[in-house]
């Protein structure tokens, strides 16, 4: 590139040049001097002035980011090989090279007004299966194939292959893949699917117009003012049964600690009856066993009472005479005594009458 900045250089020094040589052999002519040995200088002036030119316009510098496509006064106007980065040799004057960047390139439709490559909403408008409208933000992420520069970009599309092929093409399969999917699945739940049914489809698409698509960008999508203000109240109606839902969680978590409180009351209501029962079981029967022994007593006291009496019969009377009133006071004679006689008096020791 240098190189050729300097031979265009020397060639508009070298014009320079020539016409200060006819200048000076002007005025010689003018004084009637000789002119013999300028025009032999304006010659090789001229001559080198020419090559110069001729070199400098021959000379072509392509940048490694581009690829170079040569047009020709030759049949069919371009060659089929196109020129590669660095310095080139063309045809002076009988031909001419066209670049094109083989780096990449961004397109970009956008709702925003300054985001997108032309100004104000240049989003696609698009239809669901459900019949709803979206806006939908995208950018395409491609570069030019340089096996298909000469035929396809150049001569197909005349380099205006963002306005005949990207463009149009890009806006009709994103509609047409919107179109297979729901409002909410476009939005949520299949919006990957959709950005890659979009990418396979395009780049099969510009692969057939001599791009290479990189990537695909579903930057963003859009709805309608109407549906907008739909799904907003949906999130508030979704909002609020949430809420109601948190509530009766909360009342039913309420109920079941009451119920197990009270499933503990009655527990410990029962535990207590039973300990009850159990100890008046345990009263009764120690009870009726205390019963039973002093039945068992008694019934043996009165055994051997009677067995007594049959060997003893007085003891009966003995028992009469107990249980007679303590001032009765009598002396015992023996039974075929008819008299009951007063019992003597005891004073101090003394028997008295």
């Amino acid at each position: 590139m240098a190189l050729i900045n300097v031979i265009r250089g020397l060639a508009g020094i070298s014009w320079l040049a020539v016409f200060a040589v006819i200048g000076f052999l002007v005025v010689r002519a003018t004084r009637r001097q000789s002119t013999k040995g300028m025009v032999s200088l304006l010659v090789v002036v001229v001559v080198l002035t020419v090559l110069l030119n001729a070199g400098s316009a021959g000379l072509v510098f392509i940048e490694p980011s581009e690829i170079g496509v040569v047009e020709t006064i030759q049949e069919g106007g371009v060659k089929d090989t196109p020129l590669k980065p660095g310095l080139n040799w063309i045809v002076p004057f009988a031909e001419n090279v066209v670049t094109y960047s083989i780096s990449s390139q961004t397109y970009t439709m956008s709702i925003a007004h300054s985001e997108g490559d032309v100004q104000g909403d240049d989003s696609i408008e698009s239809r669901t299966s459900d019949g709803q409208i979206v806006l939908v933000d995208a950018s395409v992420i491609f570069r030019i194939d340089k096996t298909a520069v000469v035929q396809d970009i150049h001569i197909r599309w005349q380099g205006q292959y963002i306005d005949k092929l990207i463009r149009p093409e890009v806006r009709g399969v994103i509609r047409d893949a919107v179109s297979h999917f729901g409002i909410e699945e476009v939005y949520s739940t299949r919006r990957d699917e959709l950005q890659t049914l979009i990418e396979d489809e395009l780049a099969e698409i510009l692969d057939q117009g001599g791009l290479i698509l990189d990537s695909f960008v579903l930057r963003n999508i859009a709805f309608s003012d109407e549906y907008a203000a739909s799904v907003e109240q949906k999130q508030i109606a979704e909002q609020l049964a949430q809420q109601a839902a948190f509530v009766v969680d909360q009342r039913k978590q309420e109920a079941e600690q009451a119920r197990q409180q009270a499933e503990g009351l009655a527990d410990a209501a029962v535990i207590s009856a039973q300990g009850k029962a159990d100890s008046l079981v345990i009263n009764s029967t120690a009870e009726a066993e205390a019963r039973l022994i002093q039945a068992n007593a008694e019934a043996e006291a009165l055994r051997l009472l009677g067995a007594a009496l049959v060997e003893n019969p007085d003891v009966l009377l003995l028992e009469y005479i107990e249980k007679l009133a303590p001032n009765i006071q009598v002396m015992l004679l023996p039974s075929d005594n008819p008299f009951l006689l007063p019992l003597p008096e005891f004073q101090d020791g003394v028997v008295t009458q």
